[in-house]
């Protein structure tokens, strides 16, 4: 990853999308249940476009799945700017753990869900996408982020899974060791990717969670 760097600076904000909506707390959804937020993932949407309102940003990209749409929503109508969708920044493919909940993977599969990663990376769920598959898929996406932000400073809006994957691809790491950082709904974390530096990857915020008070209506 890193022989392919772009020769310049560049700061990423990686966010994940808010709350869904409860039917899917706790299933694998994946890309294949296009599932919306809940009212709580709708603030969490409002809390990152405020918590963001004095930082510079060039450009956003984003998932095409519709939490991620309107994850984004407040951020860009506050700035009145349109974002570049990616159709690779999807979330991954759960295969048939798809609809299934993470008490049910054991009884079903023979495995704990909370080894998602490390299954993924080491025989990969039964129809789902590998480790492998996902690092082919985003690695290109996120060459050309970098690649069209010299010296700039670029928000992806995306999935738990997808930020790992970046991660992982950053700091050329396997996927499974990504189970060591919480991504939580609504959350940032920030990169700063810099060829000049000897440490080429910084990630200089991880999975920060911009306060719901500040938005939430007055009870």
């Amino acid at each position: 990853m890193r022989t392919h760097l772009p020769h310049h600076p560049t700061q990423l904000y990686l966010i994940r999308h808010g709350e869904v909506e409860e039917r899917y707390h706790k299933i694998f959804g994946g890309c294949r249940i296009d599932m919306s937020l809940s009212p709580r993932g709708i603030l969490h949407g409002q809390a990152i476009a405020k918590w963001l309102a004095d930082t510079k940003l060039d450009a956003v990209y984003a998932s095409p799945m519709t939490r991620v749409r309107q994850t984004m929503a407040p951020l860009l109508a506050q700035r009145d700017m349109e974002p570049n969708i990616i159709e690779d920044l999807r979330e991954m493919d759960f295969g048939d753990w798809t609809g299934c909940h993470w008490e049910g993977i054991q009884e079903r599969f023979g495995v704990s869900a909370f080894d998602w990663l490390e299954i993924i990376e080491d025989f990969g769920i039964p129809n789902g996408e590998t480790a492998q598959h996902l690092k082919d898929r985003v690695r290109p996406a996120l060459l050309r982020i970098l690649g069209e932000n010299p010296h700039r400073s670029a928000a992806i809006f995306c999935h738990g899974g997808i930020i790992r994957i970046i991660l992982a691809l950053l700091l050329e790491m396997p996927l499974k060791f990504m189970a060591h950082f919480n991504i939580e709904y609504g959350s940032i974390s920030t990169v700063e990717i810099d060829p000049n530096k000897k440490h080429a990857i910084e990630v200089e915020l991880l999975n920060f969670c911009p306060p719901l008070h500040a938005v939430a209506p007055e009870p």
